[in-house]
């Protein structure tokens, strides 16, 4: 992959700015972060708008590209519950996680209140058709002006880039997997595309029904991570399990530093 230099984005709002294990992170609570998003649709400024959690945290403390790409985007939000107790540990304390599946919903919702245009690109082709379907059913006044699956090679990044510079979306929401979703985003906004990307993760996968999400009661408790554990143990337990320690870690190393 040929990397580009990342775009230093306009930075809106005086919201104050946090800094954990090498990563910034901005002090906002859900409805904050909805009203600053609104604010760059309305004034048509680019943005790539991203939660980082444990996991990418100790991602970017080896790839030093990505945290470069991470610590120069407009809006940086705490996508995970390890990274708000963390940083009480640290006494920086961030307001709340911002879940980006319920951030989505929360910016759909919005879209849909103020007529602004989404794509939804990622996953499998009848996973995204079906979230656009479900989306569409739940949001009367929606306008979903594109769907594209997420199983694409980089010589087709210029085609899609054209493509998305013709639908011109307001928001552009990325179910594709990190450090590539990053990685396309930044290609993206390279290309001149002034339109809010926000990277869901698997949410399409949630959204279509093919993964249950957890109850409200976990999502409550922050244990989510611990009913994904549960649901893919194979795939996920040592994922977490290793992960958490090495997080522990950096944060540990920070507080006696």
């Amino acid at each position: 992959m040929k990397k580009t230099a990342p775009v230093q984005e306009i930075v809106l709002g005086r919201n104050k700015r946090i800094t954990i294990a090498n990563t910034s992170i901005d002090v906002l609570s859900v409805e904050e972060t909805v009203l600053l998003v609104q604010e760059y649709v309305d004034k048509k400024v680019p943005l790539h708008l991203i939660g980082v959690n444990a996991d990418k945290i100790n991602e970017l403390n080896h790839n030093k590209y990505l945290q470069t790409i991470v610590n120069s985007c407009g809006i940086i939000n705490a996508d995970g519950a390890s990274v708000v107790l963390a940083s009480r540990f640290l006494n920086k304390p961030l307001p709340e996680r911002v879940a980006g599946i319920d951030l989505m919903d929360d910016l759909v919702s919005l879209s849909n209140k103020k007529k602004y245009t989404i794509y939804l690109l990622g996953a499998r082709q009848e996973t995204v058709e079906k979230t656009a379907k479900v989306l569409k059913n739940k949001y009367k006044n929606l306008k979903i002006v594109g769907v594209h699956n997420g199983y694409f090679k980089e010589n087709d990044w210029p085609i899609l880039a054209e493509e998305l510079k013709s639908k011109n979306a307001d928001f552009v929401f990325v179910g594709i997997t990190s450090p590539l979703k990053e990685y396309i985003v930044e290609y993206f906004q390279n290309s001149g595309i002034k339109s809010v990307f926000m990277g869901v993760g698997g949410s399409f996968d949630v959204i279509s029904g093919n993964i249950p999400r957890a109850p409200i009661w976990i999502q409550k408790a922050n244990l989510e991570w611990l009913y994904r554990v549960m649901k893919e143990p194979r795939r996920l337990f040592k994922r977490y399990l290793f992960g958490n320690i090495a997080f522990i870690n950096l944060i540990i190393k920070e507080k006696f530093r």
